[in-house]
C-alpha cells in the first residue's frame, strides 16, 4: 500500500517535482548574459577598429567609451547573477585586449602616428603588449590583491585617455610636435599599464547609499559638463586618474604626517 501511495503521489503531481527541478537548476540565460554584455563589448572594439580605418575617429571614440560602460557592466551582472565562470573571466580578458588595447593603439597610429615613422610604430605595439600583460597580471592575481586597488593602470582606463585624445584633436591637422607628443603619451602610458603604481578602483565604495543627494548634485554636474565640454570634461578626468597612481605615495605620506601632527598636538 504504502508503494503505492508513493507512486500515485509522484504521478499525481509531475508538475512539483518539475519546478523544483528548474529550481535548482540555474537557467541558461542568466549564465549567457554577461557572456553577451561581453561580446557586444567586443564588437565595439572591432567596431572601433573599422571606424578608425575609415578615419572616423569621433565614431570610433564612441564606441571605446560604449565598450568600457559593457565592460562594466558584464562584471556586475555577472556577481548580482552568482554566475562568474572562469570561461567569462577569460573571455573578458580576450574581449578587453581587442576593445582597450588594440582598438586603441590602432586608432592612435591612423590619427597621428602613422607620419611618425617606425618609432611611432613600435610604440603603438608597445600599447598593445603593455595591455596583454596587464590583463594576464590582473586574471593571475585576481582575489589575491586587495581589491579596492588596481596594480598598474587599467586598461579601460587606457583606452578612455587615447579615445578622449582623439575627441580633443577632431577636425584638427596633427602637427609634427602633437604627434611627438602623443608618441611620447603613448609610451607613458602604455608602461604605467604594467608599472607598480596603485589605481583606486571604486570596489568598495558605495556613494548612492551613503550620501544619495550629493551624488544626485555630482551626477547632474557631470551631465551638464559633459554636454557643454565633453572632450575636456573627458580628457581632463582620465587625465587625473592616471596621475593618480604615481601621486598616490606623497598623498598618503601627507596624510599620514597630518594625522601625526594631530596626534603630537592632542
Amino acid at each position: 500500500m504504502r508503494r503505492r501511495h508513493q507512486s500515485g503521489d509522484g504521478a499525481r503531481h509531475p508538475r512539483r517535482r518539475r519546478w523544483q527541478e528548474l529550481r535548482e537548476q540555474p537557467r541558461r540565460g542568466i549564465f549567457l548574459l554577461p557572456s553577451l554584455l561581453t561580446t557586444a563589448n567586443l564588437f565595439c572594439g572591432f567596431l572601433a577598429i573599422v571606424l578608425s580605418a575609415q578615419a572616423r575617429f569621433v565614431e570610433a571614440a564612441v564606441a571605446v567609451f560604449v565598450g568600457m560602460v559593457l565592460d562594466i557592466l558584464d562584471g556586475k551582472v555577472a556577481r548580482l547573477t552568482r554566475t562568474t565562470t572562469q570561461f567569462g573571466v577569460e573571455f573578458d580578458s580576450l574581449a578587453d585586449v581587442v576593445s582597450f588595447c588594440v582598438a586603441p593603439a590602432f586608432m592612435l597610429y591612423s590619427l597621428a602616428l602613422s607620419h611618425a615613422g617606425r618609432v611611432a610604430w613600435l610604440g603603438a605595439f608597445l600599447f598593445v603588449i603593455c595591455g596583454a600583460l596587464r590583463l594576464a597580471r590582473f586574471n593571475v592575481y585576481q582575489g589575491v590583491t586587495d581589491r579596492r586597488y588596481f596594480v598598474g593602470l587599467p586598461t579601460p582606463a587606457a583606452a578612455g585617455i587615447v579615445a578622449s585624445t582623439a575627441l580633443l584633436l577632431e577636425g584638427v591637422v596633427v602637427s609634427r610636435w602633437q604627434a611627438a607628443a602623443i608618441s611620447v603619451g603613448t609610451v607613458v602610458v602604455a608602461l604605467l599599464m604594467v608599472s607598480t603604481f596603485r589605481y583606486y578602483s571604486f570596489k568598495e565604495v558605495d556613494f548612492a547609499r551613503r550620501r544619495p543627494a550629493q551624488v544626485l548634485v555630482l551626477v547632474v554636474l557631470g551631465v551638464l559638463i559633459v554636454a557643454t565640454h565633453p572632450e575636456w570634461f573627458l580628457f581632463i578626468l582620465f587625465s587625473l586618474y592616471l596621475l593618480s597612481g604615481p601621486t598616490r605615495p606623497l598623498w598618503a605620506r601627507r596624510r599620514v604626517d597630518q594625522v601625526q601632527a594631530l596626534e603630537k598636538g592632542s
